[in-house]
């Protein structure tokens, strides 16, 4: 059985709650996200693991503006297309969006714009994996599990519109 270790840790975006495994950050969960979007099991507190100090550091960084891409070593659980979707999200440059039909397009699967959109939903690196890119075709900010408000700040901090600094 896997084992995993949280920490959580207060941000610009309210707090956040940092798992990791052995092998890497598993994720990154919203203050109020629903524990059925992503799975985990059991976690115990332990926020002197070294990836979860690490995920903290460099979330600051992105945070103060300083970190556009982030160097971690993940360790995520999914779906095979779920993880081809999450992987796609990783592709995304800072500052820039993508729509759902372009993820599908990127995954070789233009068809499956509705799949991409649960998987994006589930996706349990938010901010890594940064799914708060990824808008409707119209270009309209859509579902986020932090809620659209985040999702929109988070797109301006990347816009340099704002910067969040570190709480």
């Amino acid at each position: 059985m896997q084992r995993y270790f949280g920490k959580v840790i207060a941000s610009p975006v309210g707090l956040l709650k940092l798992v990791a495994s052995d092998r890497g950050l598993a994720a990154i969960l919203w203050e109020n996200d629903d524990p059925r979007r992503v799975p985990l099991g059991e976690v115990v507190g332990c926020g002197d693991h070294p990836v979860l100090l690490e995920t903290e550091r460099q979330l600051r960084e992105y945070f103060s503006g300083v970190r556009e891409v982030f160097e971690l070593p993940l360790d995520v659980r999914g779906t095979e297309f779920q993880r081809r979707v999450w992987n796609a999200l990783l592709s995304i440059p800072y500052g820039e969006t993508r729509s759902y039909l372009q993820i599908a397009r990127h995954i070789g699967n233009p068809a499956a714009v509705r799949a991409v959109g649960a998987a994006n939903g589930r996706n349990p690196l938010s901010i890594i994996a940064p799914c708060h890119r990824v808008l409707g075709s119209n270009g309209q900010l859509t579902g986020f599990a932090g809620g659209l408000e985040i999702k929109a700040r988070l797109l301006s901090h990347e816009r340099r519109e704002v910067v969040l600094c570190a709480a």
